[in-house]
């Protein structure tokens, strides 16, 4: 791709979303799970030639939540499926084993049954896509959610600075996979990225993928600390690369965490890197989506620029640990018309 063509990819939508998609290999059908990514062999060459235009960017993550709007019934299904999306998260100093448990049981019925009575779901299981806790909790939440199907993601790799050895964070991911995690949420090293040494930066998550076996990996980029949104796409691209089933933004603990003109620029790389490989990888944006406007302008985004297809747990997660009370409080009012009080719809 010419410098010219990189640009241009961020200057035009580039027509529906069924046509964009057309352009790389089939996707799987909703009920079959795609084919972990093995990585390739590293291209510099493409990374160097990655090229964003910052204001089309901006403009275009602005404009869509104001085109894309979803009202009524219609936003009710859009709510009940971003619950089903959710990566349902505790990551405080302060976690127990009672707060994990509680976590887990609300993972188990993300919406009060009353609610979901009213809205005719009733006879339709409703989880989460996912727990994720801290290493020391892996083995609590894998008992708590033990024939559920349910996975348990473990946070990896020094979380959240990334900086502890590579031995160290590498036998952190193996222990989180002994003791039962089905996803593992790495961290890179953000010093790679802003020094530009791009295969040290694929080396590190090459050996990540590796001790993770048959656990999925998820890259987080840490995206506020990145510096730039071409950095940004050329992160993305190496991780995916190196192997990476699903690329993230954040650990929610920076400064800047998820934004939408980050999520389109990672969602292009998506883009980018299925039409050239074949293969298919999930994007988690994660940190700072506390509402129930913020998901939908997410699921917005993610229909126009990947398809229909990523609105599912395989391909599609938001990191979350309050974004479920507020989608709960707003299917109480479709229900009742009044807005509930937030304590009634905790965690656990």
């Amino acid at each position: 791709m010419t410098d010219t063509k990189a640009i241009s990819r961020y200057r035009q939508p580039g027509g529906s979303a069924a046509a964009r998609t057309a352009a790389g290999p089939p996707l799987p059908d909703a009920g079959a799970h795609p084919p972990r990514n093995p990585g390739m062999p590293f291209e510099l060459d493409w990374v160097r030639e990655v090229r964003v235009n910052r204001s089309a960017v901006e403009r275009r993550a602005d404009t869509l939540p104001k085109r894309r709007t979803v009202k009524k019934e219609w936003q009710l299904g859009w709510l009940l499926r971003a619950a089903t999306l959710m990566d349902l998260t505790t990551l405080s100093g302060d976690d127990t084993a009672r707060r994990v448990e509680r976590l887990c049981a609300k993972a188990r019925r993300p919406i009060r049954d009353d609610l979901l009575d009213a809205l005719g779901f009733g006879d339709r299981p409703v989880t989460v896509a996912a727990v994720c806790v801290y290493h020391v909790f892996v083995e609590t939440a894998v008992r708590a959610l033990e024939g559920t199907g349910i996975p348990v993601a473990a946070v990896s790799t020094g979380f959240p600075a990334g900086l502890s050895p590579l031995p160290q964070r590498i036998a952190e991911i193996e222990a989180s996979v002994k003791a039962g995690a089905g996803e593992i949420d790495i961290v890179i090293t953000r010093a790679h990225v802003l020094g530009g040494n791009w295969r040290a930066l694929y080396d590190e998550v090459r050996a990540f993928r590796a001790a993770c076996g048959d656990a999925h990996l998820k890259t987080i980029l840490a995206t506020g600390e990145l510096g730039t949104l071409r950095d940004v796409h050329r992160a993305s691209l190496v991780c995916m690369m190196a192997g990476a089933d699903f690329i993230k933004t954040s650990t929610g603990k920076e400064t800047v965490n998820a934004t939408l003109p980050v999520g389109l620029v990672m969602a292009r790389a998506i883009r980018s890197y299925r039409e050239r490989t074949g293969q298919i990888v999930g994007f988690k944006p994660a940190g700072g989506i506390r509402t129930a406007k913020q998901s939908l302008d997410w699921l917005a985004l993610i229909k126009e620029e990947l398809g229909d297809r990523y609105l599912r747990p395989d391909l599609f997660r938001f990191g979350a640990s309050t974004l479920l009370n507020d989608i709960e409080r707003q299917l109480e009012f479709h229900v009742t018309g009044r807005y509930s009080a937030g304590h009634r719809h905790a965690l656990g």
